[in-house]
C-alpha cells in the first residue's frame, strides 16, 4: 500500500469494518483514478456475517480524494503554505435488496438516525431514500431495493497529516455503527425473494 494519508484512511476504515465482524463482499472493492481530472476513489461493500448472496442488506462505502485535496496535501508535505486543508469526501449507502414488494420508506427511515457518529469534528448527514425496481424478463414486478445514503467530508487537520494513527481513532466507531444499522435494517419485517443458489455455491 502507498504511504499516503488517503490510503491510511482506507486502511483505518477497513480495520474498523473488519473489527466489527462485517464481511467484505467478494469482487466489490475498487481503487480508481480519473485520468482526466486526477480524482482518486475507493469503493467497497460490506455485509453482515452469514448472509446469503446477494445479501439482504449491505453497506456500500465510497471515499473520494479530489485533485485539489492532493494539491493541498502536497503543499503541506513540502512545507508550503496552503489555505484550505485537504478533505476526504465520504458516502455510506445502506441498501436493502431482494424485496418482494415496494418498501415503505417511512418504515426504513424510522430505524435510521439523521446523522452518523462524528468522524473527527464532523458527522455524515442522511439523504432522502431511493427506491429501485428491477423488472423480471416478462416485464413483471420483479424485485425491489431501497437505499439511504449518508454523506459528508472528513477534514484532515494538521495533526492528522502529521500522525496517521489519529485516523484509526477517528474512524474506529464507524464499523460498529454501520454494523448496527445493518442489523436494524435486517430486523425489519419485510418479505424477501430467495437468494440465488448459484451465488451461494
Amino acid at each position: 500500500m502507498l504511504d499516503h494519508v488517503f490510503t491510511d484512511a482506507i486502511g483505518a476504515l477497513r480495520d474498523a469494518l473488519e473489527n466489527a465482524l462485517l464481511e467484505r463482499q467478494a469482487f466489490e472493492e475498487r481503487f480508481q483514478v480519473d485520468v482526466l481530472l486526477g480524482d482518486v476513489t475507493w469503493e467497497t461493500s460490506y455485509g453482515l456475517p452469514g448472509e446469503s448472496l446477494p445479501p439482504r442488506v449491505r453497506a456500500d462505502l465510497t471515499l473520494d480524494w479530489p485533485t485539489w485535496a492532493q494539491s493541498a496535501y502536497r503543499s503541506w508535505y513540502i512545507d508550503e503554505p496552503f489555505t484550505d486543508p485537504p478533505r476526504i469526501e465520504i458516502e455510506i449507502v445502506l441498501r436493502i435488496q431482494r424485496l418482494e414488494q415496494r418498501p415503505d420508506p417511512a418504515v426504513v427511515l424510522a430505524v435510521l438516525p439523521e446523522q452518523s457518529p462524528t468522524i473527527g469534528p464532523e458527522a455524515l448527514q442522511r439523504s432522502s431514500p431511493t427506491i429501485e425496481q428491477i423488472l423480471d424478463p416478462d416485464l413483471g414486478e420483479g424485485e425491489y431495493a431501497i437505499e439511504v445514503s449518508y454523506e459528508g467530508v472528513y477534514e484532515l487537520e494538521e495533526k492528522v497529516l502529521a500522525d496517521g494513527s489519529v485516523l484509526d481513532e477517528h474512524f474506529s466507531t464507524m464499523g460498529v455503527w454501520i454494523a448496527g444499522m445493518l442489523v436494524r435494517l435486517g430486523d425489519l419485517q419485510l418479505a424477501y425473494l430467495p437468494a440465488d443458489p448459484d451465488l451461494d455455491d
